[in-house]
C-alpha cells in the first residue's frame, strides 16, 4: 500500500535490513519479485516505488537510483581546472531534477541498512551508480555486489546466493572514465568559449569531449571529402550474352578502355564478331558459415542496415527488452554464449512465442537436438553475447518486436547448418585479345538464412557452360562512369568507426554520437548526415589548436590504461596524473594563441567579419580571393581536367558544365564551377 509523502519509510519497514540497490525502477521490480517469489509488498515515497520482503530471518528492501544520481563539478571558474567533486546529479543539472527524490529515498533507506547489495547491471556504469550510492549514503565496507547478464527469476536468484565483494577494479576504470571525461570535456570546452567571448564579447555554449572531439573530427574530414570531389570519367563497355533464353550480363576484366574512342572502338568490333568464346569454367560450392550471436554493435548495425534505426534507438530498445527479462545483457562486446546455458530450454519457451515454433522445430530437427552455438572472436568479460531468455513478451511495440525478432532469429541461426552456395565463373575471350568474366551465384541450401533471412543471396538456375562454347552477344553498349565522392556517414557507421578505432564503448558510442547532433554540430539533410557551419568551425580549431589532444591514438592510449586499471595492472591516481600533465601541456601553449582561436571561431560562425572575405562564402580569404576550402576546389578543378580531356576529349567549356550537372560533384567544387562559368573566377586571375 502506497505511503503518504510524509511518512518515513523506516515507519513501515523498521530497521535493521539489507538495501538492495537496482540501478533502474523496473529492475528493482524484477529483483524484488524473483528474490521474494512474488511476495515482496510494494511502497511509495512521494511516488517513487521500493520494495521489502523477508527471507528467514532477514529482512530486505529493494529501491533504486534512476541512473546515475552523482556527477562531478566544481566551483572553480576559468580553465584549466583539476579540482572538481562529486554531488548529487540534481544540484548540478536542472534537467536531472528527477532523480531528486530518488536521492532522498535512498538517503533514507541508507541510514538504517545493515548491508549494502548493488544490483545495479553488472557493467562500468552500473559499478560506479551503485558505488557512488553506497559511498555518499551508506558504508562501503559492508556492501556486496550482485553479478548477473539477464533479469530472468532463475538468474537473479543464482546471482543473490553468491554475492561477492564489490568490484573495485571495475569501480576504479569507471571512475577514472568519469574523471578523465569531465576534465577533458570541461577544460576544452571552456577553452573553446573563453576565446570566442574574448574576441566577440559573445556567451556561446560549446562542447568538446575525449571522444567527440576525435569522432566529429573524423566526420568532419569525411565530409570535407565528399565537397571537394572532382568525379573521374570512366568509360565502360557494357555487355550481355545469351545462355539459353537468359540474357546474362558479364564483365570486361582486361583490357579496359582508357579512353572514350577505345571503348567505342572496342564496342565496335564486340557487335561485328557477334559472340564471345568460353575459355574456361569452373564450378563451385562454398558453406557459409552462420553469423555468431550479437554483440551491441552488430546488432546497431543489422537494425540499422534492416530496419533504418540509429544506434541510439536500437540500444534504448534493446535496454527495455532486457528491463523485462527478455533478453540478457545488451551492453556487451562479446560474440560468444557460455556453454553453461540451457540453450534447448530457452528454444523450448520460445517456441510458444507467435512464429517461432515451427523454426524451433526444424532446427531441432536439422542438429538432432545438439545445440553448439557459432562463436565469434570477441568477448567480454562481463557479460555474453545477446540472447532471448526465454520469457514470453507481453506486449510490445512494433520497434520492440523488430529487434526482439531480430535478437531471436540471430540466436537460432547461430546453432544452424551452413548455407550452401553453388556457383559458375567462366572466362571468356572477345575481339582485340579481350577477356570476359561471367559469374552467376546460386543458394543450393540455405541452412542458418532459413532463420536469419536477410541475405541477398537467392536459388536460381545455374546454367549449363562447356569450355569452347559461344555464346552470343544480346547486347553492346558504351557509357560514361563517374567516380563517386565517399559515401556521408550514418548514425550507425559513426558508431561502427568508433568501434573500429577502439575508443568509447558498448554503452557509450551510441550516445556519444547523439551529442554530436545535440549540439548541432551534424544535422540530417534529405536523409544524409551533414556537417552544419559550427560543427566545421569546432572541428577546424581542435584540429589546429588541440591536435594531439583529439588525436585517436591518445584517446586510444587513455582507454587501454583504463582497461589496465580494470585488470588490476595501473592505478586511477596514474592515468588521472598523466591526463593532467597533457592538458597542463597543451594548455600553456594555447594561451599564447588564444585570441587567433576566438577570431577563426568568431569569422566561422558569423560574429566577426574577415579582413578579406572569400568571394564564394563567409570564410576568409587565404588566396586568390578565396578561402581554404574553396582553393582547394578550384586547384583540384584545374587539375582534373587534363584527365578528363584525355579521357573523354571534351572542351574546357563542357568539361564544367558536365562538373555541375553530376550528382557526385562536391559542393565546394560546384560553387567553384559556378564561378568560372559566370566568370566570377577567371583562370587569368587564377595564374596571376
Amino acid at each position: 500500500m502506497p505511503t503518504t509523502r510524509y511518512l518515513s519509510p523506516i515507519g513501515l519497514v523498521g530497521k535493521g535490513y539489507r538495501l538492495i540497490i537496482a540501478e533502474k525502477p523496473k529492475a528493482a521490480k524484477r529483483i524484488a519479485e524473483a528474490l521474494s517469489y512474488g511476495k515482496a509488498r510494494k511502497y511509495y515515497y512521494k511516488g517513487v516505488p521500493y520494495w521489502y520482503f523477508t527471507l528467514g530471518y532477514s529482512k530486505y528492501v529493494v529501491a533504486s537510483a534512476v541512473g546515475h544520481l552523482f556527477t562531478l563539478t566544481t566551483s572553480l571558474e576559468g580553465f584549466p581546472v583539476f579540482e572538481y567533486y562529486w554531488a548529487p546529479i540534481w544540484e548540478v543539472e536542472d534537467k536531472a531534477s528527477y532523480a531528486k527524490k530518488y536521492y532522498e529515498l535512498l538517503a533514507i533507506l541508507a541510514k538504517y541498512a545493515i548491508e549494502y547489495i548493488n544490483a545495479c547491471d553488472y557493467d562500468i556504469e552500473g559499478s560506479v551508480i551503485g558505488y557512488m550510492i553506497i559511498r555518499s549514503l551508506g558504508d562501503v565496507r559492508r556492501a556486496k555486489r550482485m553479478k548477473f547478464s539477464s533479469l530472468t527469476d532463475t538468474e537473479l536468484r543464482r546471482s543473490f546466493n553468491q554475492l561477492g565483494p564489490l568490484d573495485t577494479p571495475m569501480i576504479e576504470a569507471g571512475l577514472c572514465r568519469h574523471e578523465l571525461d569531465w576534465i577533458w570535456g570541461i577544460n576544452v570546452s571552456r577553452a573553446l568559449m573563453r576565446a570566442l567571448q574574448k574576441t566577440t564579447g559573445r556567451r556561446i555554449s560549446l562542447s568538446a569531449g575525449r571522444v567527440q572531439s576525435p569522432t566529429l573530427i573524423e566526420v568532419v574530414r569525411r565530409e570535407r571529402e565528399r565537397k571537394l570531389h572532382v568525379p573521374k570519367p570512366k568509360p565502360v563497355v557494357s555487355v550481355t550474352v545469351l545462355i539459353g533464353s537468359e540474357k546474362v550480363p558479364v564483365e570486361l576484366v582486361e583490357p579496359k578502355p582508357e579512353t572514350l574512342i577505345e571503348a567505342r572502338e572496342l564496342a565496335k568490333a564486340l557487335k561485328q564478331q557477334g559472340f564471345l568464346y568460353v575459355s574456361s569454367v569452373s564450378y563451385s560450392v562454398e558453406k557459409l558459415q552462420p553469423p555468431p550471436p550479437f554483440n551491441l554493435g552488430d546488432l546497431q548495425s543489422e537494425a540499422a542496415r534492416i530496419h533504418g534505426y540509429s544506434p541510439l534507438t536500437t540500444q534504448r530498445i534493446a535496454e527495455q527488452l532486457y528491463l523485462d527479462a527478455l533478453i540478457s545483457y545488451p551492453r556487451t562486446n562479446s560474440q560468444k554464449l557460455p556453454p553453461t546455458l540451457n540453450h534447448l530450454k530457452i528454444l523450448e519457451k520460445i517456441s510458444s512465442i507467435g512464429k517461432y515454433g515451427t523454426l524451433i522445430r526444424k532446427l531441432i530437427a536439422e542438429t538432432k537436438g545438439v545445440l553448439r552455438p557459432r562463436q565469434g572472436v570477441k568477448d567480454d568479460p562481463a557479460h555474453p553475447a545477446i540472447y532471448p531468455t526465454g520469457v514470453k513478451p507481453a506486449k510490445l511495440s512494433i520497434r520492440q518486436w523488430r529487434i526482439y525478432d531480430l535478437i531471436v532469429r540471430r540466436y537460432l541461426a547461430c546453432f544452424a547448418k551452413p548455407a550452401v552456395i553453388e556457383g559458375i565463373r567462366a572466362l571468356l575471350l572477345g575481339p582485340k585479345k579481350t577477356l570476359f568474366k561471367l559469374t552467376i551465384k546460386s543458394l543450393r541450401y540455405p541452412g542458418w538464412i532459413t532463420y536469419y533471412p536477410y541475405t541477398p543471396i537467392e536459388a536460381r538456375t545455374i546454367p549449363k557452360i562447356t569450355k569452347g562454347m559461344r555464346l552470343k552477344i544480346s547486347r553492346v553498349a558504351v557509357k560514361v562512369t563517374y567516380s563517386s565522392p565517399p559515401e556521408p556517414y550514418t548514425r550507425a557507421k559513426i558508431v561502427k568507426w568508433m568501434e573500429t578505432v577502439n575508443i568509447g564503448t558498448e554503452g557509450t558510442r551510441a550516445r556519444i554520437a547523439e551529442t554530436l547532433f545535440e549540439r548541432k554540430y551534424l544535422e540530417v539533410k534529405s536523409g544524409k548526415v551533414t556537417v552544419t557551419p559550427l560543427g566545421f568551425a569546432v572541428a577546424e580549431v581542435l584540429e589546429e589548436y588541440f591536435k594531439d589532444l583529439t588525436s585517436i591514438e591518445l584517446t586510444r592510449k587513455f582507454e587501454q590504461f583504463m582497461e589496465e586499471i580494470r585488470l588490476g595492472r595501473r592505478s586511477r591516481s596514474q592515468v588521472v596524473n598523466e591526463a593532467k600533465k597533457t592538458l597542463l601541456k597543451l594548455f600553456t601553449e594555447y594561451n599564447n594563441r588564444i585570441e587567433e582561436v576566438g577570431l577563426k571561431l568568431g569569422i566561422s560562425l558569423g560574429l566577426l567579419q574577415p579582413k578579406k572575405k572569400c568571394l564564394l562564402c563567409s570564410r576568409e580569404a587565404i588566396s586568390k580571393n578565396l578561402c581554404t576550402y574553396h582553393l582547394q576546389a578550384l586547384n583540384q578543378v584545374i587539375e582534373s581536367y587534363n584527365t578528363w580531356h584525355k579521357i573523354l576529349g571534351i572542351t574546357w567549356s563542357e568539361y564544367l558544365v558536365k562538373l555541375l550537372k553530376l550528382k557526385g560533384t562536391g559542393e565546394w567544387v560546384k560553387d567553384t564551377v559556378k564561378a568560372l562559368l559566370s566568370n566570377t573566377i577567371t583562370l587569368n586571375q587564377v595564374y596571376q
